[in-house]
């Protein structure tokens, strides 16, 4: 039987995607008693990598919808430090977002958005969190969007 959070992704119509393996020497995901820290995900996703530069090939809307995949993979690496039931899930407590943009670009919290409202939409209140939302000359790969996230689980 499937738990209330997975219940809720399929009414969203949302599928996750597996867990995105490392890219370097570190580990996706570190639990400290009842925190989850999830490294940085970022946005790609079953076509590939998501890349642009905010303020010059790439539009808030494009940017934000680039955070909600980093938000299902922050999900997806998160239902896996649950071994498979996000109802442990108690509280997002902090994203992190970073914003591949141009000099000139100002509107990073839109962006990142698109990361905070999937975890509204996901979650509910649970999903109410601390945020940072800032730009970047480059990240990796070129993406367009990169998003850490911190967790609250039972023990």
């Amino acid at each position: 039987m499937a738990g209330k959070i997975e219940t809720r992704l399929a009414e969203l119509g949302l599928v996750l995607p597996e867990a995105p393996a490392p890219a370097a020497n570190y580990v996706p995901y570190v639990i400290i008693v009842n925190l989850v820290y999830i490294s940085g995900q970022i946005s790609k996703d079953a076509n590939g990598l998501i890349c642009g530069k905010l303020g010059d090939n790439t539009s808030v809307e494009q940017g934000a919808a680039a955070a909600r995949v980093c938000g299902l993979n922050l999900i997806a690496q998160l239902r896996e430090a649950c071994d498979g039931n996000l109802d442990r899930v108690v509280k997002v407590v902090k994203l992190g977002g970073f914003v591949n943009a141009t000099a000139d670009f100002t509107n990073h919290p839109a962006v990142i958005n698109g990361a905070s409202d999937l975890m509204a939409e996901v979650f509910g209140q649970k999903g109410e969190h601390a945020r940072a939302a800032v730009g970047c000359v480059s990240l990796p790969l070129g993406v367009a969007v990169e998003v850490e996230g911190i967790f609250q689980i039972t023990a």
